[in-house]
């Protein structure tokens, strides 16, 4: 499945929906979707704000075999690689941490793999998300 979302936090209910329709027709279960939906919307949110681009985002969700592929796409945008985001120091007592980052780094510890691709001359983004099944 595949759609684009306009780039605007207000569409994060339609992209709830999406992710729904996709989860209940793959029979895939309901702490699956709470995962699904945490690292989209972070994800989606962080292109909102810091990406700035004009075109919608693309969101392509894949079941293949034991594992789910989650695709976002943003067009016309510089590139920041999530994979090489500094990592969070969670040990750390709060008012040490520096601001941000919390966010990738639950993306990070919620998902299996994650990939990055940049495309310099169209500048795309795209971040492929993989969660394998239990058995």
């Amino acid at each position: 499945m595949q759609r684009k979302f306009e780039r605007s936090l207000a569409s994060l209910e339609h992209i709830f929906s999406f992710i729904r329709q996709f989860t209940e027709s793959n029979a895939l279960d309901e702490g699956l979707a709470f995962t699904l939906n945490l690292v989209v919307e972070e994800l989606f949110t962080n292109m909102v704000k810091y990406n700035k681009g004009e075109n919608d985002i693309q969101i392509e969700l894949e079941k293949q075999d034991a594992k789910v592929l989650v695709r976002l796409i943003d067009y016309d945008v510089d590139s920041f690689d999530i994979t090489k985001a500094e990592e969070v120091d969670v040990g750390q007592h709060l008012e040490e941490r520096r601001v941000g980052g919390l966010g990738l780094h639950l993306v990070k510890q919620m998902m299996d793999e994650i990939k990055y691709e940049y495309e310099n001359e169209n500048r795309t983004s795209k971040i492929t998300l993989i969660k394998h099944l239990e058995s």
